[in-house]
């Protein structure tokens, strides 16, 4: 049986489209969300056989754009896609890839709010980590899974876990994608989760689902709320005018893979770095770790194979020094039984609140201080003075 639409207009020309058949509505579909615009084809391969769509930054947006650049054209795009696309606001999962993996990791840490979850395939989050802007508390509502290989990543992916990391860790061995779907399927982005919690150290990426903090202050101290920010590694690096290798390369030692335009250090293209300080360097994994725990600079000695030659290298390990880092959180919750809104904060001096129509009348305390007797949903700009909590519509 057809059903028509109400019409309750006469039947002139125009009110003939009153009696066309009612539409069913459109569903909406899960998507992912890609960094790396360049690896849209693999996963538009695995999309397609589960129904998703897969969106990627803007063209505009060049792909050696700052990672903070990218993310935000990322989530730019995801907004274009819920609004214009038919992508489901609620089931878009960030993901990446191989050298694209710690991307992921940061920029889930940076718009914590955008994804229902993420996922990194192969690859390793502690580039992200040595950023040292990879903060725990925003995986709160959002949980990552990182495929690794080996023991190795296991372990760190312990480690982070231990630290407060909401993450699952699997092998890639036996992994498939359509137990990678099913498992984001399984977590859904709510617009207004009951419990928040964000840590930032920028303005630009201070926004955490219905709140978001807008002025920052170092002397608006919170000893209640400590940085959930994940330990980065010292920086270290050996003096040797810049070069690269291949972190997935099996050892032993580090074959270099490329160098700096009008390289004039001691390394050559195709050395493979064998020893540091007379002890072996297993593989580029294991130097890694080893620079990530130095903790002081000093003079160093590396052994180099170039051909049948063997070259002893007189170098230094640098550590840079790193400026301190002042960081906003905010952790929030709302107790329909009492009708209240509690947030603490610290480093927060303005803080922006959008409260939905299933929250009125409520009241809301900030650091303690209250807002009593609101009644209209929306949002509301948030100050202190003179010890009292004022409130404004947001501009």
């Amino acid at each position: 049986m057809r059903t028509w639409r109400p019409c309750a207009v006469a039947l002139t020309i125009a009110a003939f489209a009153c009696l066309a058949p009612a539409q069913p509505p459109v569903a909406k579909t899960p998507a992912f969300a890609l960094l790396d615009s360049s690896d849209a084809p693999q996963w538009q391969t695995w999309a397609k056989g589960a129904g998703w769509q897969v969106i990627v930054p803007s063209s505009e947006v060049a792909a050696d754009a700052a990672i903070d650049v990218r993310a935000q054209a990322l989530a730019a795009a995801v907004q274009d896609a819920i609004r214009n696309s038919g992508v489901d606001a609620a089931r878009v999962y960030l993901a990446g890839r191989g050298a694209g993996s710690a991307a992921v990791f940061y920029a889930a840490s940076r718009l914590p709010d955008v994804w229902a979850a993420a996922f990194a395939l192969g690859g390793s989050p502690q580039a992200a980590i040595d950023s040292g802007i990879v903060f725990a508390a925003n995986f709160t509502n959002m949980p990552i899974l990182w495929a690794g290989a080996g023991q190795g990543d296991q372990a760190l992916a312990e480690k982070l876990k231990a630290a407060g990391l909401n993450l699952e860790w699997r092998s890639t061995t036996g992994l498939t994608i359509a137990g990678v779907i099913q498992w984001l399927a399984g977590h859904a982005r709510a617009e207004f989760p009951t419990e928040i919690d964000c840590e930032t150290n920028s303005v630009a990426f201070a926004r955490c689902y219905w709140t978001r903090m807008t002025k920052f202050d170092p002397a608006e101290r919170n000893d209640v709320l400590p940085s959930t920010r994940l330990r980065p590694g010292s920086g270290a690096a050996l003096d040797l005018g810049g070069f690269s290798y291949k972190l997935d390369d099996p050892g032993p030692g580090l074959l270099v893979s490329s160098l700096p335009p009008k390289y004039d250090g001691p390394l050559k293209m195709g050395d493979r770095i064998l020893e540091l300080d007379g002890k072996p360097i297993e593989n580029p994994r294991q130097f890694e770790q080893t620079m990530r725990d130095a903790t002081a600079q000093t003079d160093a000695v590396i052994l180099v194979a170039r051909g049948a030659e063997r070259k002893r290298i007189e170098t230094r390990i640098l550590i840079p020094e790193r400026p301190p880092l002042v960081t906003a959180r905010v952790q929030a919750k709302y107790l329909p039984d009492e009708n209240e809104i509690r947030i603490v904060t610290r480093t927060v001096t303005e803080l922006r609140v959008t409260v939905p129509p299933h929250w009125v009348p409520a009241t809301l305390y900030w650091n303690g201080l209250p807002l009593e007797e609101i009644r209209t949903a929306g949002c509301l700009a948030l100050t202190v003075h003179e010890e009292l909590l004022h409130s404004e519509k947001c501009p």
